[in-house]
């Protein structure tokens, strides 16, 4: 009986170990989060697979879908042509605002970036530039409930 608990305790421990994988296996990663009534939004890219989640607003919602060789190629001249790696953060503080986040693991544009304070002026427009290019490829590929 008690071998029987182990084994169960086990699984349930893989299990759950499991489920949080996509959470911190990826090469690419967009988040919103926070707010006076807060959101999160994920968007989390390994190769050509892509996970979304959303709550927030009395939602809730997931989605995986494949993102195309040419997806992939075009976010990555967006983030080329304006300058990911070097765009700089202000460090003033702000509190309940919506923050984006992307994390970037892998190729030339490695590197993290976040407007949580907001973002230097002279690279505002790039940081717009570079989140619609995510917004882009939420809005072709999520089919919200």
């Amino acid at each position: 009986m008690k071998r029987i608990i182990g084994i169960l305790f086990a699984i349930i421990v893989l299990v759950s170990c499991n489920s949080q994988k996509v959470y911190s296996d990826f090469d690419i990663s967009y988040s919103k989060n926070g707010g006076p009534s807060p959101i999160y939004e994920n968007l989390l890219i390994k190769a050509n697979n892509a996970h979304y989640s959303f709550e927030g607003q009395g939602k809730k919602f997931k989605q995986d879908f494949k993102l195309t060789n040419e997806d992939l190629k075009k976010l990555d001249n967006v983030l080329s042509q304006n300058n990911f790696r070097r765009i700089q953060e202000d460090r003033k503080k702000l509190y309940d605002n919506v923050t984006t986040t992307i994390n970037i693991k892998k190729g030339p544009n490695e590197g993290s970036k976040t407007d949580a304070s907001l973002v230097m002026p002279n690279y505002k427009t790039n940081w717009n530039n570079i989140l619609n290019a995510f917004q882009e490829i939420i809005n072709n590929n999520v089919k919200k409930q």
